[in-house]
């Protein structure tokens, strides 16, 4: 859709909130992003981890002015996302050479900056994943076994998508136990899938709450779950004695 938002779009948007260019486009919207770190604070918060990183536009001098501006801390993330925006110099790289532009990224700065990073990710990773995205979780992990830091994926849609994340991660050292596996709530559905994954040891992240849809149309055999459902979910969990692993956050 290319025509400008409107109320009577509101339900149209609801259910397909990834076909409205204008809702696409989050750079405008400064401002806003002030007034919600804002009333963020007031509620009590200090700190949001901004997962944005090289190919999706991440733009770390705003980042800093809205820490200025409101006194919320706000920690950037290094890496690469999913195939689709890694460039054709970035396919071309070594794991090496992956590896030294995530330390740098952290420890020195990212993107032409002083501004240094304090994560590692959102890492992204589609399924199946591919032979670029692999060189980059490698990377990952040399780089956290450098730096300490923790690591935030994007898995693939896929069920058996965030354990192939662990499995390689692991087989080049890096430390599940301080790694976020995002978007579970629209990736594992079934209990037992969901312990078998939350025993590997990663940190079990549900963020797509109000993202309520009848066709996922990243992947249509998907059926996005309601935000009562991601509450039940969590709420297994923590019966599961999984209550210091879980992590509810927002995806836009």
């Amino acid at each position: 859709a290319e025509n400008p938002f409107q109320v009577q779009h509101m339900h149209w948007l609801k259910q397909n909130p990834y076909s409205c260019r204008e809702n696409l486009f989050l750079q405008q919207e400064v401002s806003a992003l002030r007034d919600e770190l804002l009333a963020y604070k007031k509620a009590g918060g200090g700190t949001i981890v901004e997962n944005t990183t090289t190919g999706i536009d991440r733009d770390l001098p705003t980042l800093r002015q809205l820490a200025k501006d409101t006194g919320v801390h706000i920690v950037a993330g290094a890496g690469f996302y999913v195939d689709s925006t890694h460039t054709v110099a970035t396919k071309k790289m070594s794991v090496e050479k992956l590896t030294d532009i995530i330390v740098s990224e952290v420890l020195h700065g990212a993107d032409g900056t002083d501004i240094r990073c304090g994560v590692i990710g959102e890492i992204g990773t589609g399924w199946p994943i591919t032979e670029s995205e692999t060189k980059v979780l490698r990377a990952t992990a040399y780089a956290q076994a450098q730096l300490g830091c923790p690591i935030i994926i994007h898995p693939g849609r896929n069920t058996a998508a965030p354990a192939e994340v662990v499995r390689i991660l692991q087989e080049t050292g890096g430390d599940i136990s301080k790694t976020v596996m995002s978007h579970l709530d629209r990736t594992i559905f079934d209990e037992e899938e969901l312990l078998e994954f939350a025993s590997l040891g990663s940190y079990l992240e549900y963020d797509l709450f109000g993202t309520e849809m009848l066709n996922y149309p990243f992947n249509l055999d998907v059926d996005m779950p309601s935000d009562s459902q991601r509450v039940k979910a969590l709420a297994f969990l923590v019966k599961e004695g999984y209550e210091d692993r879980l992590l509810v956050a927002h995806d836009i």
